[in-house]
């Protein structure tokens, strides 16, 4: 029984050392697949995040598959690449302008083992970075300066994204969104077209005052008009037998104050009527 006891002992000690340096054990951390590659072969089918048992000769490369950022900036500290990154375009007119720009992105997760396969893990140089510069300077070609700066810049960033995306497609990386943080034009350029804003500007303002001056102007002849006919039709209802009528209501209303002013009414009710207020108790 001790003899068996030991024997015991010694096979789980020599699988313990073999699982310790096969390690079949695999842990694929949130955000990342696994994809497994034996002996050069790579297998289509990844290994999500999560605890697996693998075949001990099988090596397991992660991949993150989460949404990243990818910045060419021509802040020097900003983007991937130390330095002046910025992405250099021609515009419609032959300007040269600088974007700086950040793309959204990630790898498809089912994609992984073919990314990995034909690509390599490198694909962001790959394939997101000249796609983002080849989408951008297709786009910026075919527009002006001015519309790059101001007038159509959401339609262009919009267009850029359309672009990246068709330029990546098939090859397992998902453009999520484009940013344009930033764009510089040759410094006379942009100085015209701020003055030309501001012009813009001041003129829609102009306008808009204009507008509202003859939209009160209207609403004061309105106004007068509406007077002037009523005049004239009061004026038309002022007979003599009228307006002697009005006087005796408001000689009686004097009469009936409460306070206690002595009215003497000429007789003919010809001339103004005298007031003399009364002396207090």
């Amino acid at each position: 029984m001790s003899k068996f006891s030991s024997t015991t002992i010694i096979i789980i000690v020599i699988v313990v050392i073999l699982l310790i340096i096969l390690n079949p054990f695999v842990i694929v951390p949130p955000g990342n697949v696994g994809v497994k590659v034996f002996l050069g072969k790579v297998y289509p089918r990844v290994l999500h995040n999560g605890f697996h048992i693998v075949f001990p000769l099988v090596k397991v490369v992660k991949m993150d598959v989460r949404l990243q950022a990818y910045t060419m900036s021509i802040a020097t500290a900003e983007g991937e690449i130390r330095g002046d990154d910025a992405i250099e375009a021609l515009t419609s007119e032959g300007l040269k302008v600088k974007l700086d720009i950040t793309a959204w992105y990630r790898l498809i997760p089912e994609e992984a083992a073919t990314v990995y396969q034909n690509i390599g893990p490198d694909y962001v140089v790959k394939i997101v970075r000249p796609s983002l510069r080849t989408a951008i300077r297709d786009i910026v070609v075919g527009n002006t300066a001015e519309e790059i700066y101001s007038a159509k810049r959401d339609e262009i960033v919009s267009k850029i994204q359309e672009h990246s995306i068709i330029l990546s497609e098939g090859k397992g990386i998902e453009i999520d969104k484009i940013l344009l943080r930033n764009v510089k034009l040759p410094e006379k350029i942009e100085n015209a077209i701020d003055a030309k804003i501001s012009a813009d500007q001041d003129a829609q303002k102009m306008e808009f005052v204009l507008l509202k001056e003859k939209s009160e102007k209207e609403r004061k002849i309105i106004e007068a008009e509406g007077i002037r006919e009523a005049n004239y039709i009061i004026s038309k209802s002022l007979t003599t037998n009228y307006i002697r009528w009005y006087r005796v209501e408001m000689l009686k209303q004097l009469v009936n104050s409460p306070n206690n002013t002595i009215i003497i009414i000429p007789e003919e009710l010809k001339s103004a009527p005298i007031m003399i207020p009364s002396v207090g108790n």
